[in-house]
């Protein structure tokens, strides 16, 4: 199957930003890695391995923070092993990622196969030359999400927990009153430029991260009162979420918007 690529590298306020995306059936999917002085901040998916490898060979970090499991940030984790270059991630899924990688097909086809890799456990602040970067734990999206605060310049890697300011379709997995607790525990800290592993450089962070929680909130809220109304999942998302998206058929329901209202009523 051919895949279109590309590849870009930027730079924002002293951080690299090393973005590959990758389309086919009508789906655009994209992932970034970041350098911040001598950390590397994820490190991409194994399908774009040619493009990702080659940044990590010239920022050769002297260890690499993971913010979590998922393949599209741990695809080159292996090739960091290879180089000897310590891999640091929440230990929540350390076993997991020790074996060979087992996810739905459509995911081996964008992601590739994520090789075994071997990891460390992340500390609770991590001094690397003059920056510090405190570990937040940010659940919502995967159980094992953390977030970066580097306290030395204000920047937050945000791994997966922005993306965007207005959420239509989530993964099976996440929930949205997780996501909602945790943007409010990242936004009792100090900083303002944001770097997001799929929207890129944010520039007022903190402002883009209170949107969404009000936005979050919002929809919370209007899943909660229909609740009460009497209306089911699927009703409530016809009635809140009536678009439909390529990646809802072609992930065979993984991702969808039902899983929003779903992680809702969950908690209730």
């Amino acid at each position: 199957m051919l895949f279109k690529q590309y590849a870009c590298e930027s730079e924002q306020s002293g951080v690299r930003l090393f973005e590959c995306r990758q389309e086919a059936f009508g789906v655009k999917l994209n992932c970034y890695a970041f350098a911040a002085g001598n950390v590397l901040i994820d490190t991409g998916s194994h399908s774009l391995r040619h493009h990702f490898r080659p940044f990590i060979d010239e920022v050769n970090p002297e260890l690499v923070m993971i913010t979590h499991h998922h393949e599209d940030h741990t695809g080159n984790a292996s090739y960091c092993n290879s180089k000897g270059i310590p891999v640091l991630m929440n230990p929540l899924y350390h076993k997991e990622c020790t074996e060979k990688a087992n996810y739905p097909f459509y995911r081996r086809m964008f992601w590739g196969k994520r090789p075994a890799f071997q990891s460390e456990a992340l500390p609770e602040v991590i001094h690397s030359g003059r920056d510090v970067f405190k570990v937040i734990s940010t659940p919502g999206h995967a159980a094992d999400h953390v977030s970066f605060l580097n306290e030395s310049t204000g920047h937050l890697f945000s791994g997966d927990l922005y993306v965007s300011p207005k959420t239509k379709i989530v993964l099976r997995e996440e929930s949205i009153p997780a996501i909602i607790r945790s943007i409010r525990e990242i936004l009792t800290y100090d900083f303002d430029e944001m770097f997001c592993c799929h929207a890129g450089y944010v520039k007022n962070g903190k402002k883009a991260m209170k949107l969404k929680l009000e936005y979050l909130t919002k929809i919370k809220e209007k899943v909660t009162a229909l609740h009460h109304e009497g209306l089911g999942v699927n009703e409530i998302q016809q009635t809140m979420f009536p678009k439909k998206y390529p990646i809802m058929s072609f992930s065979r329901g993984e991702w969808d918007s039902k899983h929003i209202v779903s992680s809702i009523l969950e908690e209730l």
